[in-house]
């Protein structure tokens, strides 16, 4: 039987109409490599053929009788692609701005709970290329398990077969109501013995932080970030925007200032965001505060869960003009943050997550919406930024080569935006995700990411 982990299952809880818990990706595709001219009916059987057996495009959940428990994976014995696989068309001109418009309205949809979470609709029409617009709950993937599905559509060459890497599980067995819920009332039984384990190691890190804070070498601190017209209660319509970035001359600027491309990446990112606040009369003078996602996969005990992460918070700068300044500053931070995130056990949000709660977080997730609490406390952090290393070759998904490869992550109440970049062949995606209604213009914002990366280039001497 395969149970959701907390972690997992609370990406359910945390999900209302307004604040959508999957992640996107948005793929350009170049349909001139297929082996054989592009159909949909074509692609959408190859689609199947390759996902059919793949537990995380056949399962769907199951509840716990009385929520006294996370739910279960099963499989799903009435699986049909079409209800997976859509076709679509971009209205004339097909051009870039129709897609991104297309794409923010897909976004804004809630996955159907009763089928396997997730949904791909391939859309014609943009140009001489095809656009693949997907989505899976946040339930199901992290970044790492995400391009590793990706990974079992995708290839090297146009002729070769996907290269399927990772372990993606198993279906799970299916229960009965009453072992359902036998396991959900003995799993409520050892709440508190479990709560017991975890106090030790809390307080342990609870006492590094405190010492980092006072040696000036901590993390920064959540509920101390600035208000943004991006940090209020969010609704379900969202807008996205993509732009493309040139990934070695991101590195020579590394390589000149002796940083890290993630150092390098979110300075830029520091300078887009400064500059467009500055443009809306809208720059705070203390700096935006980023939550930035981190893999602890390779350092966790759990076995199971297909969401192992934990995160660590940084400034991002937009109180410095100078790029460089602004480099060297974030570099000096990311150093400290991530000292310290490796200084608290890996598993410790997977940890806390097992005592979310099915109906309590439910209803908190309802009033803190419905009260427009995110208006009312101190901002927690900004926005969420996310940097995905990806293939450093050319990929073709079912023979037609990926010209473009976008992650999209969920914003939140409070948060109401999310850039996501990730590199592919030589090239940097970016991705951005807003609330429409507190980030109408996210266009603009992607505007600024080329400019900012030139304008680093040149003060870097590069």
């Amino acid at each position: 039987m395969e149970r959701l982990s907390g972690l997992d299952a609370s990406f359910l809880y945390l999900e209302t109409p307004a604040q959508l818990m999957h992640v996107c990706g948005l793929i350009v595709l170049d349909p001139a490599t297929m082996p054989e001219p592009y159909s949909f009916d074509r692609l959408q059987a190859d689609i199947e053929r390759h996902v059919r057996d793949v537990p995380a495009f056949t399962r769907k959940l199951r509840r716990v009788p009385l929520g006294l428990d996370h739910p279960i994976w099963v499989r799903d014995d009435s699986f049909d692609i079409e209800r997976h696989v859509h076709r679509l068309a971009l209205p004339t001109p097909g051009g870039h701005a129709e897609l991104m418009s297309l794409a923010g309205h897909l976004a804004g949809l809630l996955l159907d709970r009763a089928r396997p979470l997730w949904e791909m609709w391939v859309i014609e029409g943009y140009g001489d290329r095809i656009a693949v617009f997907m989505k899976m709950h946040h339930a199901t993937v992290d970044g790492v398990s995400g391009a590793n599905l990706i990974s079992h559509l995708c290839s090297l060459s146009p002729t070769d077969e996907p290269l399927k890497l990772g372990d993606l599980g198993d279906h799970g067995r299916d229960a009965g109501a009453t072992e359902l819920l036998v396991r959900g009332v003995g799993s409520t039984l050892k709440r508190p013995v479990k709560v017991a384990r975890l106090l030790s190691p809390s307080a342990s890190a609870i006492g590094t932080t405190i010492g980092r804070a006072r040696s000036g070498t901590a993390m920064a601190a959540p509920l101390t970030a600035p208000r943004t017209p991006f940090n209020g209660t969010i609704t379900g319509h969202r807008a996205l925007c993509t732009v493309d970035l040139d990934l070695d001359r991101v590195r020579a600027v590394k390589s000149a200032t002796g940083s890290t491309v993630n150092d390098v990446v979110l300075t830029i990112a520091g300078g887009a965001l400064r500059s467009y606040l500055d443009e809306h009369d809208a720059l705070p003078e203390e700096s935006l505060l980023a939550t930035v996602p981190m893999s602890v996969r390779e350092t966790s005990r759990r076995a199971g869960g297909s969401n192992k992460v934990s995160a660590l918070f940084t400034r991002l700068g937009t109180d410095v003009a100078d790029p460089l300044e602004r480099l060297a500053g974030m570099a000096d931070r990311n150093r400290n943050a991530k000292d310290h995130a490796q200084a608290i056990p890996a598993d410790s949000l997977q940890d806390w997550a097992e005592f979310a709660a099915p109906r309590t977080f439910g209803l908190a997730v309802r009033a803190y919406a419905g009260l427009r609490l995110a208006e009312r406390h101190p901002v927690v952090h900004n926005l969420v930024i996310s940097n995905v290393p990806g293939p450093p070759v050319p990929l073709y998904l079912l023979g037609a080569r990926v010209d473009g490869l976008y992650p999209l992550g969920p914003v939140f109440h409070g948060a109401g935006l999310n850039i996501t970049v990730m590199s592919n062949a030589g090239r940097l995606h970016v991705g951005a995700l807003a609330c429409r209604e507190t980030v109408p213009d996210v266009a603009a914002l992607v505007a600024h990411f080329p400019a900012e990366l030139e304008s680093l280039a040149a003060a870097a001497g590069v």
